[in-house]
């Protein structure tokens, strides 16, 4: 009879409270920002997710900010564009890589509405962002540490500093709303299906 071992996860590191001025001293491209700019920059990213919901796509809105200034803006289009990987930060990382002629976005920060998951986690380090900030936790498909822990897992070769919370009741909202109104669709058409009708 073998004996059972038990795993151990790995600490979670807790996050920090909301977001403040970066703790590290700034080189020549890196900006801090304020409690006032987060939340600037977070409205630029809500309005971008109020333009996917108008659209019909699920509303998540991203914004990309080097040196204090915005260089790309995005929101969700999977539906539109046909491309199961047009989530609203991928996009926002492409046309900034474009704007900034570098695929590497050292220096940037980048503002998203809700908690990327584990495909915008890779490509927020694979692209060297330098701060993410989000308004709300994502706890089943987060990979910032609600679900997953593929942003700054121990085994990348890049950390990013993550701030969270920002206009969080905001973003959170927009989602709630855009569901509730899709629910009693889908609900209606599996209550036709069961019935056969």
């Amino acid at each position: 009879m073998r004996s059972q071992r038990s795993r151990s996860l790995p600490e979670r590191k807790p996050r920090p409270p909301e977001p403040v001025a970066q703790q590290t001293k700034p080189g020549k491209s890196e900006h801090l920002a304020t409690e006032a700019e987060d939340v600037k920059w977070m409205q630029t990213a809500l309005r971008e997710a109020q333009r996917a919901a108008a659209e019909g796509e699920v509303p998540v809105g991203a914004a990309v900010i080097h040196e204090g200034r915005l260089v790309a803006r995005a929101h969700n289009r999977p539906i539109h564009l046909r491309d199961p990987t047009a989530h609203a930060e991928i996009l926002a990382l492409r046309h900034a890589a474009r704007r900034l002629a570098n695929y590497r976005l050292t220096g940037c920060a980048l503002y998203v509405t809700i908690e990327p998951c584990p495909m915008c986690a890779s490509a927020i380090t694979h692209a060297r962002i330098r701060r993410l900030v989000f308004g709300a936790d994502d706890p089943k498909a987060g990979a910032a540490g609600s679900a997953f822990e593929v942003l700054n897992h121990p085994k990348a070769n890049h950390r990013v500093e993550v701030a969270t919370g920002v206009l969080k009741e905001d973003c959170a909202s927009l989602l709630r709303e855009f569901f509730s109104r899709r629910r009693p669709k889908i609900e209606s058409i599996d209550l036709i299906i069961r019935s056969g009708n």
